[in-house]
């Protein structure tokens, strides 16, 4: 069983950055494409990016491009969500999740195999 262990998040003001880091215990990434996910209590849980382990190829949401960044580092077999310039709406708890989707469905949560526990992000105004 493969469990991911996710490790940032915190309280940051607006304007702010951090760092999420996702590794599978016990296992690897390799075949699978790694994604990360926002929620909001009473919602659903929102696609945020998601990067190919094999070729790196990357997607983002709209509203993250051009202030997120999803990387893997093959070395550490961990994959990184650098989240700078944040604004409150960020705020939520961030999952990572891992999966073997087609390219139409990797924004889809439902379609992911493995998840984490969850880190909470609250970006203050």
């Amino acid at each position: 069983q493969v469990q991911l262990v996710e490790s940032g998040g915190g309280l940051v003001q607006t304007g702010g950055s951090l760092r999420l880091s996702c590794t599978p215990s016990g296992s690897t990434f390799n075949g699978y494409t790694v994604a990360w996910f926002r929620q909001d209590p009473g919602k659903e849980r929102e696609f945020v990016a998601a990067s190919r382990w094999t070729g790196g190829t990357t997607h983002y949401a709209d509203s993250v491009k051009g202030r997120f960044t999803i990387s893997r580092d093959k070395s550490k077999n961990t994959v990184t969500l650098q989240m700078n310039s944040l604004k409150p709406e960020d705020t939520g708890t961030y999952y990572c999740a891992s999966g073997q989707p087609i390219l139409s469905a990797i924004r889809s949560s439902t379609i992911y195999r493995y998840w984490g526990q969850g880190t909470q992000v609250a970006v203050s105004t």
